[in-house]
């Protein structure tokens, strides 16, 4: 290495250790156990993740939507097209508001979602098998932590959806 210096060795170190670079990699690395486990379904995280919040509510807009997940407008639009070509999701226009598109999962995307449980579950432990009984929960308790404390300073703000439609 050219510039294998002690500064340049510790400049890396400290690099490696930075929470941002290690949840990035974290991130990296969920996405990939994520994608391996429902390679049969083709879903992504973040398809997954709307197909999930469009099943609780079928009445949502691609707005709700998007904030539900915590992504841009316009990422959630793409994601929406590709499920809506696949034949996953049903977008209509509101009779109250032309501008909206109103979602709805087809029998198709029923299915897809009710076929995912068992691989998403199954990546969901392998995330976390480096950690005992213990450190799950508090890994997770972690991760609400930060992620709670710092919303504010997120691009697209996560707005869970309420309660009373998670329960029905």
């Amino acid at each position: 290495m050219s510039n294998c210096t002690p500064q340049a060795i510790a400049d890396i170190d400290e690099l490696y250790a930075r929470p941002g670079f290690l949840l990035r990699r974290a991130h990296q690395i969920s996405v990939s156990i994520f994608e391996a486990a429902c390679a049969e379904l083709g879903l992504t995280p973040a398809q997954f993740s709307v197909l999930a919040v469009v099943n609780v509510d079928d009445g949502l807009d691609q707005s709700s939507v998007a904030r539900a997940v915590g992504l841009d407008k316009v990422t959630v639009s793409l994601l929406l097209r590709a499920l809506e070509a696949r034949g996953l999701v049903d977008r209509r226009v509101s009779s109250e508001n032309r501008r909206k598109r109103l979602l709805a999962l087809t029998n198709e995307g029923r299915e897809v979602l009710s076929r995912s449980r068992r691989p998403t579950e199954e990546a969901y432990a392998a995330l976390m098998a480096p950690f005992d009984p213990l450190q799950r929960v508090q890994f997770v308790s972690l991760l609400r932590q930060l992620v709670t404390s710092l919303e504010d300073s997120a691009r697209a703000p996560l707005v869970a959806l309420p309660q009373s439609r998670t329960l029905r």
